[in-house]
Protein backbone atom coordinates (compact mmCIF):
# COMPACT_ATOMS: atom_id res chain seq x y z
CA UNK A 1 0.00 0.00 0.00
CA UNK A 2 1.36 3.41 -0.99
CA UNK A 3 0.54 6.82 0.47
CA UNK A 4 -0.71 9.25 -2.18
CA UNK A 5 -1.34 12.95 -1.66
CA UNK A 6 -3.85 14.51 -4.06
CA UNK A 7 -3.80 18.25 -4.76
CA UNK A 8 -7.01 18.89 -6.74
CA UNK A 9 -9.58 21.65 -6.26
CA UNK A 10 -12.43 19.94 -8.13
CA UNK A 11 -14.13 18.18 -5.22
CA UNK A 12 -16.06 15.73 -7.40
CA UNK A 13 -12.96 14.72 -9.36
CA UNK A 14 -10.89 14.46 -6.19
CA UNK A 15 -13.46 12.11 -4.66
CA UNK A 16 -13.53 9.97 -7.80
CA UNK A 17 -9.74 9.75 -8.03
CA UNK A 18 -9.45 9.01 -4.30
CA UNK A 19 -12.01 6.21 -4.55
CA UNK A 20 -10.31 4.67 -7.60
CA UNK A 21 -6.84 4.71 -6.05
CA UNK A 22 -8.07 3.37 -2.71
CA UNK A 23 -9.87 0.54 -4.52
CA UNK A 24 -6.49 -0.50 -5.93
CA UNK A 25 -5.04 -0.74 -2.43
CA UNK A 26 -3.53 2.69 -1.84
CA UNK A 27 -4.00 5.20 0.96
CA UNK A 28 -5.04 8.63 -0.35
CA UNK A 29 -5.18 11.99 1.39
CA UNK A 30 -6.76 14.96 -0.39
CA UNK A 31 -5.39 18.46 0.23
CA UNK A 32 -7.35 20.32 2.89
CA UNK A 33 -5.61 23.72 2.85
CA UNK A 34 -4.47 25.14 -0.49
CA UNK A 35 -2.32 27.67 1.37
CA UNK A 36 -0.34 24.99 3.20
CA UNK A 37 0.48 22.29 0.65
CA UNK A 38 4.14 21.94 1.65
CA UNK A 39 3.20 21.66 5.33
CA UNK A 40 0.68 18.91 4.54
CA UNK A 41 3.27 17.08 2.43
CA UNK A 42 5.76 17.24 5.29
CA UNK A 43 3.20 15.94 7.80
CA UNK A 44 1.80 13.16 5.59
CA UNK A 45 5.12 12.09 3.98
CA UNK A 46 3.47 10.68 0.82
CA UNK A 47 5.16 8.28 -1.58
CA UNK A 48 3.56 9.97 -4.59
CA UNK A 49 1.86 13.32 -5.19
CA UNK A 50 -0.85 13.99 -7.78
CA UNK A 51 -0.69 17.71 -8.54
CA UNK A 52 -3.20 19.78 -10.51
CA UNK A 53 -1.79 22.87 -12.27
CA UNK A 54 -4.60 25.40 -11.85
CA UNK A 55 -5.19 25.78 -8.11
CA UNK A 56 -6.40 28.46 -5.69
CA UNK A 57 -3.80 30.93 -4.39
CA UNK A 58 -0.71 29.30 -6.00
CA UNK A 59 -0.50 26.99 -9.02
CA UNK A 60 0.88 23.47 -9.12
CA UNK A 61 4.21 24.61 -10.56
CA UNK A 62 4.80 26.80 -7.51
CA UNK A 63 4.03 24.01 -5.05
CA UNK A 64 6.18 21.52 -6.97
CA UNK A 65 9.15 23.89 -6.83
CA UNK A 66 8.61 24.31 -3.08
CA UNK A 67 8.33 20.55 -2.50
CA UNK A 68 11.46 19.91 -4.59
CA UNK A 69 13.50 22.04 -2.18
CA UNK A 70 13.20 19.26 0.38
CA UNK A 71 11.97 16.10 -1.33
CA UNK A 72 12.40 13.92 -4.42
CA UNK A 73 9.00 12.24 -3.97
CA UNK A 74 7.47 11.38 -7.38
CA UNK A 75 5.10 14.14 -8.53
CA UNK A 76 2.59 13.47 -11.32
CA UNK A 77 0.79 16.46 -12.79
CA UNK A 78 -2.92 16.06 -13.37
CA UNK A 79 -4.27 18.79 -15.62
CA UNK A 80 -6.55 19.59 -18.53
CA UNK A 81 -3.76 21.83 -19.86
CA UNK A 82 -2.21 19.01 -21.90
CA UNK A 83 -0.32 20.83 -24.66
CA UNK A 84 3.42 20.32 -25.12
CA UNK A 85 4.32 23.60 -23.41
CA UNK A 86 2.59 22.52 -20.20
CA UNK A 87 4.17 19.06 -20.44
CA UNK A 88 7.65 20.56 -20.77
CA UNK A 89 6.98 23.03 -17.95
CA UNK A 90 5.67 20.25 -15.69
CA UNK A 91 8.74 18.07 -16.17
CA UNK A 92 11.20 20.96 -15.93
CA UNK A 93 9.62 22.11 -12.68
CA UNK A 94 10.37 18.72 -11.13
CA UNK A 95 7.39 16.60 -12.14
CA UNK A 96 7.93 12.94 -12.96
CA UNK A 97 5.00 12.47 -15.30
CA UNK A 98 1.87 14.15 -16.67
CA UNK A 99 -1.71 12.88 -16.93
CA UNK A 100 -4.09 14.87 -19.13
CA UNK A 101 -7.67 15.43 -18.02
CA UNK A 102 -10.30 14.28 -18.64
CA UNK A 103 -9.00 10.81 -17.88
CA UNK A 104 -10.63 7.47 -17.28
CA UNK A 105 -10.17 6.52 -13.58
CA UNK A 106 -8.90 3.08 -14.59
CA UNK A 107 -6.28 4.67 -16.87
CA UNK A 108 -5.24 7.09 -14.14
CA UNK A 109 -4.93 4.28 -11.61
CA UNK A 110 -2.86 2.16 -14.00
CA UNK A 111 -0.52 5.07 -14.72
CA UNK A 112 -0.11 5.93 -11.03
CA UNK A 113 0.65 2.30 -10.19
CA UNK A 114 3.25 2.26 -12.98
CA UNK A 115 4.94 5.38 -11.60
CA UNK A 116 4.99 3.85 -8.11
CA UNK A 117 6.50 0.59 -9.36
CA UNK A 118 9.25 2.24 -11.33
CA UNK A 119 9.94 4.64 -8.47
CA UNK A 120 10.35 2.10 -5.68
CA UNK A 121 11.35 -1.20 -7.22
CA UNK A 122 15.01 -0.22 -7.74
CA UNK A 123 17.55 1.69 -5.75
CA UNK A 124 16.07 0.57 -2.46
CA UNK A 125 18.68 -1.76 -1.14
CA UNK A 126 22.39 -2.26 -0.70
CA UNK A 127 25.05 0.41 -1.00
CA UNK A 128 26.00 -0.08 -4.63
CA UNK A 129 27.68 2.69 -6.56
CA UNK A 130 28.74 3.37 -10.14
CA UNK A 131 31.66 5.70 -10.83
CA UNK A 132 31.69 7.96 -13.88
CA UNK A 133 33.38 11.21 -14.95
CA UNK A 134 34.87 11.91 -11.50
CA UNK A 135 31.43 11.38 -9.94
CA UNK A 136 29.64 8.52 -8.20
CA UNK A 137 26.04 7.41 -8.72
CA UNK A 138 24.64 5.95 -5.50
CA UNK A 139 22.01 3.33 -6.27
CA UNK A 140 20.55 3.24 -2.78
CA UNK A 141 19.45 6.88 -2.53
CA UNK A 142 19.23 8.25 -6.10
CA UNK A 143 22.08 10.71 -5.67
CA UNK A 144 25.24 11.66 -7.52
CA UNK A 145 28.24 12.61 -5.40
CA UNK A 146 30.85 14.97 -6.86
CA UNK A 147 33.58 15.55 -4.30
CA UNK A 148 31.86 16.88 -1.21
CA UNK A 149 28.70 17.85 -3.09
CA UNK A 150 25.54 15.78 -3.46
CA UNK A 151 23.17 16.02 -6.41
CA UNK A 152 19.64 14.72 -5.84
CA UNK A 153 17.96 13.04 -8.81
CA UNK A 154 14.29 12.39 -9.40
CA UNK A 155 13.29 8.77 -9.92
CA UNK A 156 13.16 9.21 -13.70
CA UNK A 157 16.51 11.02 -13.85
CA UNK A 158 18.06 8.24 -11.79
CA UNK A 159 16.67 5.53 -14.04
CA UNK A 160 17.90 7.27 -17.19
CA UNK A 161 21.42 7.79 -15.84
CA UNK A 162 21.54 4.29 -14.38
CA UNK A 163 20.47 2.73 -17.69
CA UNK A 164 23.02 4.75 -19.69
CA UNK A 165 25.80 3.85 -17.25
CA UNK A 166 24.86 0.17 -17.43
CA UNK A 167 25.40 0.46 -21.19
CA UNK A 168 28.47 2.71 -21.05
CA UNK A 169 30.19 2.92 -24.43
CA UNK A 170 27.02 1.91 -26.25
CA UNK A 171 24.22 3.93 -27.79
CA UNK A 172 20.93 3.35 -25.97
CA UNK A 173 18.02 3.93 -28.33
CA UNK A 174 15.06 6.06 -27.37
CA UNK A 175 12.84 3.01 -27.72
CA UNK A 176 15.07 1.03 -25.36
CA UNK A 177 15.00 3.82 -22.78
CA UNK A 178 11.22 4.15 -23.09
CA UNK A 179 10.88 0.39 -22.59
CA UNK A 180 13.25 0.42 -19.63
CA UNK A 181 11.56 3.31 -17.89
CA UNK A 182 7.92 2.79 -18.82
CA UNK A 183 7.60 -0.82 -19.96
CA UNK A 184 4.41 -1.27 -17.95
CA UNK A 185 2.87 2.05 -18.93
CA UNK A 186 1.38 2.42 -22.41
CA UNK A 187 0.04 5.92 -21.71
CA UNK A 188 3.36 7.81 -21.51
CA UNK A 189 3.97 10.81 -23.75
CA UNK A 190 7.09 10.27 -25.92
CA UNK A 191 8.17 13.86 -25.34
CA UNK A 192 8.42 13.05 -21.63
CA UNK A 193 11.70 11.19 -22.30
CA UNK A 194 13.23 14.16 -24.14
CA UNK A 195 12.29 16.54 -21.36
CA UNK A 196 13.65 14.23 -18.67
CA UNK A 197 16.98 13.74 -20.48
CA UNK A 198 17.29 17.50 -21.01
CA UNK A 199 16.60 18.19 -17.35
CA UNK A 200 19.10 15.52 -16.24
CA UNK A 201 21.76 16.92 -18.58
CA UNK A 202 21.25 20.46 -17.25
CA UNK A 203 21.40 19.22 -13.67
CA UNK A 204 24.71 17.43 -14.32
CA UNK A 205 26.11 20.45 -16.14
CA UNK A 206 25.12 22.67 -13.24
CA UNK A 207 27.24 20.44 -11.00
CA UNK A 208 30.24 20.78 -13.34
CA UNK A 209 29.70 17.54 -15.29
CA UNK A 210 29.49 18.82 -18.86
CA UNK A 211 28.96 16.67 -21.96
CA UNK A 212 28.25 13.52 -19.93
CA UNK A 213 25.16 12.54 -21.91
CA UNK A 214 25.66 12.64 -25.67
CA UNK A 215 22.73 12.70 -28.08
CA UNK A 216 23.16 10.57 -31.18
CA UNK A 217 20.64 12.02 -33.65
CA UNK A 218 18.32 9.37 -34.98
CA UNK A 219 19.84 6.75 -32.69
CA UNK A 220 19.55 7.62 -29.01
CA UNK A 221 21.85 8.57 -26.14
CA UNK A 222 25.12 7.42 -24.63
CA UNK A 223 27.56 8.29 -21.85
CA UNK A 224 30.67 10.10 -23.03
Amino acid sequence: MYRIYLVEDDAALAAEVKRSLENSGNEVRVVSDFRAVTEEVRDYDPQLILMDIMLPFQNGYYWTAEIRKASTVPIVFLSSASDNMNLVMAINMGGDDFIAKPVDPMVLTAKVQAVLRRSYEIGSGGGNTIEFCSAVLHLNDNTVRIGDSTLDLTKNEFRILHTLLENRGKIVSRDALMLKLWNDDCFVEENTLTVNVTRLRKKLEGAGLSDVIITKPGSGYMIS
